[in-house]
């Protein structure tokens, strides 16, 4: 019998009864990042060491966890094994692996990232004949510039801004992002202030063996000459208008898009981004080399029509879907 996928605001596995990344409280989920989108209130879950730590932080309170190791297969059920691999999307981050006897292989990614970050775990590429797989950027003209000319630009806009007499504001997520670029300014030498939502999780990577270049909670009185990071959403809030010499910049790989710095109102907009990009796509498929492909989020029916194009049987499956596929016998 074939794996049956079902998704409803999350991958729902009947056969076995868990939930992949299921945006509800459930009774069994695997979750495979703390990122808000991902988590909820479920009863039991599966997860890394870090995602459960950065979990205890955003979203607390009583459940049942089991903390897996990367790499290493633990038996879910009966006759179902499930191996956690680093995703590279943020710390802790994490691909679920899925063997059965008769139903096979099956590998669900979350969000992740081939391109190596500095505050993330490298992303491994397991075999599968079966490949669930986020594709945010699935378009061809999403190819992001190498991360290290992202961040010398980003390191350049900081620079004009503080010679101008101005405040460089970056915009990252507080979970991931941020953290990636506070270590990205490190060769910059740039002194960096964190808003207070981003410093609480700063300190929890510090928890988890990630070491930072020196940088100090944001302070009005001390903040001539430095770098100021805070999440997204401060760009309207009290916070941000508290800064009277400002120049503000979006970190974000929809700054490949036309129209980036009108639609989030800031001065500039830098392609630094946590997923994958399309040629990392493309890579990740051909290193797991499954048979069938279920495409998820972003531009999953674009892609999935590349993927046929190239010989793969490759399907977009959204809300209210409900599928069964048979693997092809060789």
């Amino acid at each position: 019998m074939p794996w049956q996928v079902e998704f409803r605001a999350g991958v729902w596995l009947p056969q076995i009864e868990w939930w992949l990344d299921a945006r509800y409280a459930q009774r069994r989920a695997f979750v495979s990042h703390a990122h808000s989108d991902h988590v909820a209130r479920h009863a039991e879950i599966i997860c890394s060491a870090g995602t459960s730590r950065l979990m205890q932080a955003r979203l607390p309170g009583r459940r049942i966890e089991h903390i897996l190791p990367f790499k290493h297969a633990e038996q879910l059920t009966a006759d179902t094994s499930v191996t956690l691999y680093p995703a590279g999307h943020i710390f802790g981050s994490a691909h679920c692996l899925l063997a059965h006897a008769e139903h096979g292989s099956l590998l669900y990614t979350g969000d992740f990232k081939l391109r190596p970050g500095r505050s993330a775990e490298p992303c491994a590429t397991p075999r599968a004949e079966l490949l669930i797989m986020e594709t945010t950027f699935g378009r061809p003209h999403y190819v992001f510039p190498p991360t290290e000319v992202v961040m010398a630009e980003i390191a350049a806009f900081c620079h004009g801004c503080i010679a101008d007499g101005e405040t460089p504001v970056l915009f990252g997520y507080s979970l991931g992002k941020s953290q990636e670029l506070l270590c990205g300014l490190a060769e910059a030498r740039l002194p960096v202030m964190l808003h207070p939502q981003t410093l609480r999780l700063a300190l929890i990577y510090e928890e988890l063996g990630i070491v930072f270049p020196p940088y100090r909670e944001f302070a009005l009185t001390d903040l001539a000459g430095h770098v100021v990071i805070c999440p997204p959403q401060a760009n309207s809030s009290d916070f941000l208008r508290q800064i009277p010499l400002r120049r503000t910049a979006m970190i974000t790989g929809w700054a490949l898009d036309a129209g980036t710095i009108y639609r989030h109102q800031c001065n500039a907009a830098f392609p630094l981004s946590d997923h994958a990009d399309f040629p990392d796509l493309l890579r990740f498929v051909d290193a797991v080399r499954p048979r069938l492909v279920l495409t998820l989020h972003g531009f999953a029916q674009d892609f999935a029509r590349t993927l046929r194009a190239r010989g793969i049987e490759a399907w977009a499956i959204g809300r209210e879907n409900q599928l069964e596929f048979a693997l092809p016998t060789s």
